[in-house]
């Protein structure tokens, strides 16, 4: 396979590996947008503590995650404007996009590595923190709070380690209430389903980012040292030259 024939698909492969990074960095957005304005995160974030563990949290996972997406259609957009111009400028700045979100990649991946459970604390202190207020002064503000996030997860009070509701929870989960789930396993659940998803766009991104920074760090060396690209140029015609009784036709030459 010629130089010529391996830069044509490496060309064609960046493009659809940018069109990929575009369209996961539009989920990535869409999933920190409805984690960080979600009625389930955002009932929790609310909640009247003085020091709200979770919220830091919700915030640092909003702005990392708008960061992210940006830098990852930024990076697409830079590297397919300068596939198409070969131009090699543009193309050292969607590596350099790629490179950044690999970095902020590689970071999340090691802190879900070694905190797996910081934010499902964080929630489930949030929510012990509210029940017990509400269970020890019904007549307060707490009581309310409390029946918001509960109708939110749709879920009643908390059961002990042996399976059955703790008295003063009893109290709140009567009639079609007492059919819903524990609180403490809803919002594990809800929590789960939304881990699960940043795994997979998480790991998805690692390996298109990596992908995607071999393919331009190839076209910008092809670029730069004009093997195997189209140099760009005017041609021009020459006037005819004779050497003694010779004439020779016009000929085209390429000058940049």
């Amino acid at each position: 396979m010629g130089h010529w024939n391996r830069i044509k698909i490496a060309k064609c492969q960046i493009l659809i590996t940018n069109f990929l990074v575009l369209l996961l960095g539009l989920s990535m957005a869409t999933m920190v947008v409805v984690i960080h304005f979600g009625d389930h995160f955002t009932v929790i974030g609310h909640a009247s503590l003085e020091r709200n563990p979770y919220e830091t949290l919700r915030y640092w996972a909003f702005y990392v995650g708008i960061s992210l997406a940006g830098l990852l259609s930024l990076g697409a957009a830079l590297s397919t404007i300068a596939t198409v111009r070969e131009a090699h400028g543009l193309m050292a700045a969607g590596f350099l996009c790629f490179a950044l979100s690999f970095c902020i990649l590689v970071q999340v991946a090691f802190w879900r590595f070694y905190n797996p459970t910081q934010v499902e604390d964080a929630v489930l202190d949030t929510y012990d923190f509210v029940y017990d207020q509400a269970m020890k002064s019904p007549s307060s503000n707490w009581w309310q709070e409390l029946a918001v996030i509960q109708d939110t997860f749709l879920c009643c009070g908390k059961k002990s380690p042996f399976g059955l509701l703790v008295s003063t929870g009893a109290i709140m989960c009567q009639g079609r209430e007492a059919m819903r789930e524990d609180c403490l396993q809803s919002i594990r659940n809800v929590l789960w389903t939304h881990y699960s998803i940043a795994s997979i766009l998480t790991c998805t991104s690692l390996a298109l980012t990596v992908y995607a920074m071999m393919l331009c760090a190839f076209l910008w060396f092809a670029i730069h040292s004009y093997h195997g690209l189209d140099r760009k140029g005017r041609y021009s015609l020459t006037p005819p030259r004779s050497h003694g009784f010779q004439t020779q036709e016009p000929s085209l030459f390429r000058w940049t």
